[in-house]
């Protein structure tokens, strides 16, 4: 484990400790994690992240859309993986060991999430969030949850959800076991 996953798998376990023991609302914040995706940052709720690893090969499964880049095994547990710059139509990304990949929980399953590196974790009061603007429904604004503005910079808030809602159902991710 090299010292970025350290720092980071430290931070989550003292995340997912802290909020066991507090309940997040009653201070008004939600964290996030931050990470970037070619030239952009992104973030998800902390709360479905399990774990952050280093980029592995992954065993490629026929006839599999593009962004899904295979699965790992995961200590037992098999567990597809997507390159989210692919996902977002902009290629494949040239995984090399400085990526990442982020595990998360949905829908009661494992899934990774293939990114160029995990950024930061924002602590913010759901005032800091902004609407996503209105677009042409083409453009998979539902995919967007909000839009995060940082200094000067902005930070789009994912709804995974509704990006892998293919993969919502059980019989979709058969393949995967259910997460523990």
């Amino acid at each position: 484990m090299n010292e970025i996953e350290q720092k980071y798998e430290e931070n989550l376990a003292a995340i997912h400790n802290q909020n066991k023991s507090a309940d997040q609302s009653d201070h008004g914040l939600e964290q996030f994690i931050s990470f970037r995706v070619g030239e952009e940052d992104f973030a998800l709720d902390i709360l479905l992240v399990r774990e952050i690893k280093g980029w592995t090969r992954t065993t490629i499964l026929p006839n599999q859309p593009d962004y899904v880049r295979g699965v790992l095994n995961l200590r037992g547990a098999i567990v597809p993986v997507f390159d989210l710059n692919c996902r977002f139509g902009k290629g494949l990304t040239e995984a090399t060991a400085k990526h990442v990949v982020i595990i998360v929980s949905l829908n009661d399953r494992h899934i990774g999430l293939l990114v160029d590196t995990v950024s930061d974790i924002l602590s913010l009061s759901a005032s800091q969030i902004g609407p996503v603007p209105e677009m042409d429904a083409r453009h998979h604004a539902k995919y967007l949850k909000g839009i995060i503005t940082l200094n000067s910079s902005m930070v789009v808030l994912l709804s995974l959800e509704h990006l892998f809602e293919q993969f919502n159902e059980p019989e979709a991710l058969s393949h995967t076991q259910k997460a523990a």
